[in-house]
Order: C-alpha cells, then sequence, then structure tokens
C-alpha cells in the first residue's frame, strides 16, 4: 500500500502518512467488508480513493496559496519535490518526469497505468479494483499509454 500512495502522491512522508491512515481505516470498517472481493481487492481500492481525496486536497490547498500569493499577503510557495526511494539518481530526473506525466492524466487512466506499470496488478485485478469490466481496463490503459506517449514526445520535442 505504501508504494501505491507513493506512486501517486510522490512524497515519502504523505505516502507514510496516507499508509496509516489506510490500515487505521481497514482496521476500523474490518466488519463493513462483505467479501464481494479479496481483501487485497478492498484494500487496494480504500488506498486509491485516500490517495485521490489527497491529491485533490492538495490541489485545493494550492488553489488557495495562489489565490493568497494574487493578493500579495503571500509566502513563496514551494511545490514539494519529488523524493521517492530507491530509484537511482542518474534516473531521478527521467523518472520524475514520466511520473509528472503520469499525474496529468485523468484519475482512471493514471490508477489503470499505475496499477499495471508500477504495481504489477493484471488487467482481471485492475478491474476488481476499480470495479469495471476487463475490456474498460484494456480501453483505459490504451488511451493512458497513447495520452502520456504523446505529452512525453511534447516535453522532449
Amino acid at each position: 500500500m505504501y508504494n501505491l500512495a507513493l506512486n501517486y502522491l510522490h512524497s515519502t512522508e504523505d505516502a507514510e502518512e496516507l499508509t496509516q491512515d489506510v490500515f487505521v481505516k481497514v482496521h476500523k470498517e474490518m466488519d463493513k467488508f462483505r467479501g464481494e472481493s479479496k481483501v487485497k481487492t478492498w484494500i487496494y481500492r480504500i488506498t486509491i480513493n485516500a490517495c485521490l481525496d489527497k491529491i485533490k486536497s492538495k490541489q485545493r490547498r494550492q488553489r488557495f496559496n495562489f489565490l493568497r500569493y494574487l493578493s500579495d499577503d503571500f509566502v513563496t510557495f514551494q511545490p514539494a519535490e519529488f523524493n521517492h526511494p530507491g530509484i537511482q539518481l542518474e534516473q531521478k530526473e527521467s523518472t520524475e518526469r514520466i511520473m509528472k506525466a503520469i499525474k496529468t492524466l485523468p484519475p482512471n487512466q493514471q490508477t489503470a497505468l499505475i496499477l499495471k506499470s508500477i504495481e504489477g496488478q493484471s488487467q482481471k485485478e485492475i478491474a476488481e479494483i476499480m470495479q469495471l469490466n476487463e475490456k474498460a481496463v484494456e480501453s483505459l490503459l490504451t488511451r493512458a499509454r497513447a495520452k502520456l506517449k504523446g505529452i512525453l514526445n511534447n516535453y522532449e520535442g
């Protein structure tokens, strides 16, 4: 769950905090688990939803800070630096570019791509996690890859 959160949030501190929050939520809500899917799938869904909520919250804060900046009462805001442990220094820049490009995808495409390419989930598992059919997941992945390719080509060109 930590790695999944890290792939969404790009911050070790945020990923650690979110992972703890998810496990607390899972513990509190275990009696609500209906057994219609695997526990792993249920926890993935909770983690993804928590990540998307955290991203939305950060975006709201950034908009608010930007408005404060426009009113000249703002101390310069610096977005968090990409910080992903385990990536060698020489790969950090290209990985950062790819992860930033992934963050520009619509949330459903972003989720499908992260689960498939980074988390190594099968299309069937992704379909369960996202509560979609496998054809819809295949379509999301195809669109996400095409859009990502276009973004990265524009960045390099």
